[in-house]
């Protein structure tokens, strides 16, 4: 079964049981600036988890793109992958525990709805209880009236089956699907099965969050107004198990990718991070991040370097470039169409950080032949330490990679710490101060339009507790006067004490009242706008958005503007603050 009929079959499935189906969201956040990134499938939904209805209804399906680059040094083993495509399924205050592990079950094993797998070679976990949920019995009986043996279903710690986005937002025990790769691995007791689990002959499939709780700062602190599903099955895994595969790297999601590379050499790992990289890239790429030395541009950025450097000459011709875009625009263009439109534009940018890197690594061997500390050559140069390891040993030298590996750790430490400070909160948790800040982005795009040019659009944005950040289209930095009247028309329109309403309506609809969207974003069929009225209720600002905000703009407080900036050509960038 090939991965374009797994989505759609997942899709069909659920859509047959009353779920609307949703496009996936951009890989970057609109409203949650906790995280660099989408990483699951639940992330552009935790409003709706915390209780927010969703214009599409209580049950929704979607196929989220997301992205986690904690784990790059892992990836091009067979698990590890920087994008993936997250199949979910989604009850929002609807039905619970039955109806989610009943269809689960159902699309599992179901050979003519589903994939028709062998109930045989599959496992279950559930949660063993804790201080905060007790033994979930009620999951193991849906499970064994499902026919699934007693001793195929195990217990496991929070560790294990407690899932939580992190300190704060919706989470709850879960129930896990694994799979017997290998078919002969047969009835396991509990250790048997751990031990199977870290060999990789049996692996995870799917997973069913069962979310009724809410934790804050680290803590549980209660249930949530409704409970919720959250299902997610990896579309990288589930195409190995159906392809036979013990990797995805060997599945269609990446031959096309593979064939460009056979040239290359032999180094498969080196393959596989060209592949995954180059890959991640075009998605980023398309979503409008562009590299830069911070935040979602700093990754690109890497993401790219590494892909460069595992050519064999540490070089990536324009032709190889655009080959490798095209096939990845074969092979997800007509499901992900931002790429398609964007190819030409993603290429560009490959190639010139591409050609940037090769004048990095010239300016590198110049230092590194001054003797230049390793980690110096990595954090201030971007020299990969791989080639610093590889031009020591042509010159008989060693370098010191445990040192080199203690300095990263204390830089990284200290990144970790500068983005915790700076990413603390978030909208997602409906924290007061980021909520006004939002309300007042809205109001900012909306000046910026009114004082400097009515075709400025948004092009990115940051909101944290203590400001908010937007970039947007611009041809040319803002003089002294415009800063302050747009500063001034947000203020005026703060004193008014507007309405900030939001509706719901027919995608079509809200298209042609002419609201402002997200960037490369695909939107349902019925949508959230907010509109911020004037006293007569014509709109001042209307934007395609998931909330939160404030009711009424007298909540505000002043704006001041502090800062504005270049960030890339044709690309202003705004910080300011509620006082």
């Amino acid at each position: 079964m090939q991965s374009d009929e797994i989505r759609t079959k997942f899709l069909k499935f659920f859509e047959a049981r009353g779920h609307k189906i949703i496009p996936s969201a951009s890989l970057v956040p609109e409203n949650d600036p906790s995280v660099l990134f989408n990483t699951a499938g639940m992330q552009p939904l935790v409003p709706y988890l915390l209780g927010q209805e969703h214009p599409m209804g209580k049950r929704i399906v979607d196929v989220q793109k997301c992205v986690r680059t904690g784990d790059l040094d892992d990836i091009g083993d067979n698990r590890h992958f920087s994008f993936f495509e997250m199949l979910g399924n989604w009850s929002l205050g609807d039905y619970f525990k039955q109806d989610a592990i009943k269809w689960s079950y159902e699309f599992l094993t179901s050979k003519e709805e589903g994939l028709g797998l062998d109930v045989n070679r599959l496992y279950f976990t559930i949660f063993e209880g804790d201080e905060n949920a007790p033994f979930d019995q009620e999951s193991k009986d849906i499970w064994v009236n499902c026919g699934i043996p007693e001793n195929r279903i195990y217990a496991l710690p929070a560790d294990d089956n407690w899932w939580s986005p992190g300190d704060n937002g919706p989470c709850g025990p879960c129930s896990e699907m694994f799979y017997d790769m290998s078919g002969n691995v047969g009835d396991l007791n509990k250790e048997k099965f751990l031990e199977a689990l870290k060999k990789e002959t049996v692996i995870e499939i799917w997973n069913d969050v069962f979310m009724e709780f809410e934790k804050k700062d680290g803590k549980v602190i209660g249930k949530l107004k409704q409970k919720n599903v959250d299902t997610g099955a990896g579309l990288e895994r589930i195409t190995a198990v159906m392809q036979g595969k013990q990797t995805a790297y060997d599945t269609d999601l990446f031959s096309s990718i593979g064939a460009v590379l056979i040239p290359v050499g032999h180094d498969i790992r080196k393959k596989r991070i060209i592949a995954d990289h180059i890959r991640t890239s075009v998605f980023l790429i398309s979503d409008g991040v562009i590299p830069s030395n911070k935040d979602q541009g700093y990754v690109l950025r890497r993401l790219i370097r590494r892909a460069v450097f595992c050519f064999s000459d540490h070089r990536m011709k324009d032709e190889e470039v655009s080959v490798l875009v095209d096939m990845i625009v074969i092979k997800y263009g007509d499901i992900y169409t931002n790429i398609k439109d964007k190819s030409q534009h993603i290429k560009d940018v490959i190639i010139a950080e591409s050609n940037k890197f090769n004048q990095t690594i010239l300016q590198g061997l110049k230092e590194f032949e001054k003797g230049i500390d390793p980690f110096v050559l990595f954090t201030t140069y971007g020299f990969p330490i791989e080639l610093t390891v590889e031009l020591a040993k042509e010159k008989g030298q060693t370098v010191d990679l445990e040192d080199f590996k203690k300095k990263m750790a204390e830089h990284q430490k200290l990144s970790q710490t500068s983005s915790a400070g700076m990413f603390k909160g978030g909208l997602a948790n409906h924290n007061e101060k980021t909520i006004r800040l939002h309300t007042a982005h809205h109001l900012l795009l909306a000046g910026l339009q009114a004082i400097v040019d009515k075709n400025i659009k948004q092009r990115g944005s940051n909101i944290t507790k203590e400001r908010l950040r937007m970039d947007f289209l611009c041809d040319h930095k803002l003089t002294d006067e415009e800063k302050q009247k747009v500063q001034d028309w947000v203020n005026d329109k703060i004193k008014q004490g507007l309405e900030v309403v939001r509706k719901e309506m027919p995608l079509a609809e809200a298209q042609k009242v002419g609201a402002e969207m997200e960037f490369g974003a695909k939107y349902p069929e019925v949508v959230s706008l907010y509109f911020i009225e004037d006293k007569d209720g014509n709109p001042i600002s209307k934007e395609f958005c998931g909330g939160p905000h404030v009711k009424n703009t007298s909540e505000l407080g002043t704006f001041k503007i502090l800062k504005e900036e270049a960030v890339a050509q044709g690309i202003r960038r705004i910080k300011a603050v509620l006082l």
